[in-house]
């Protein structure tokens, strides 16, 4: 049987890898794109970028969604609900938020023949720190969270 202290330990690797997919996108995915001038190249790299989004994105954040509601019910004594209430209200606001604005952006640039000059990929440019700072902030408070069960 996995133990409370365990599973919260679990959590926070998830939560900063969750991190490190995020960055990857804030420092490096998204501005690289504005670099591909060719329409035609750009939608083909950002066709190849989606079909791995499942994988190495979706599927951690979906666990990692799963994992911070059940701290709710299976979190060590010393770890206050509103510890993991914080935690996931940022995971949670991140995923609102990508569904009204990033989600759908994204959406419309892979159908937008100007390609990296898209006025959607400017907004995301933009606005994704925004997303960025709350999976940071996860991260964080679960990092908190595991640093009181560790003192």
């Amino acid at each position: 049987m996995i133990t409370k202290e365990v599973f919260l330990v679990l959590n926070l690797g998830l939560a900063f890898y969750n991190i490190g997919t995020i960055w990857a996108h804030e420092i490096d995915i998204f501005r690289t794109w504005k670099l591909i001038n060719d329409p035609g190249i750009f939608h083909t790299v950002q066709e190849v970028h989606w079909k791995k989004l499942p994988y190495w994105v979706f599927i951690p954040v979906g666990v990692a969604l799963l994992g911070s509601v059940t701290l709710f019910w299976f979190h060590p004594d010393k770890i206050n609900t509103w510890e993991i209430a914080v935690a996931f209200g940022s995971q949670l606001v991140s995923l609102i938020l990508t569904a009204i604005f990033w989600g759908q952006w994204q959406a419309k640039l892979s159908k937008d023949e100007s390609g990296s000059s898209c006025l959607y990929l400017e907004k995301i440019l933009r606005t994704h720190w925004i997303r960025t700072a709350l999976i940071n902030i996860y991260g964080l408070m679960l990092l908190y969270m595991t640093i009181q069960i560790l003192a």
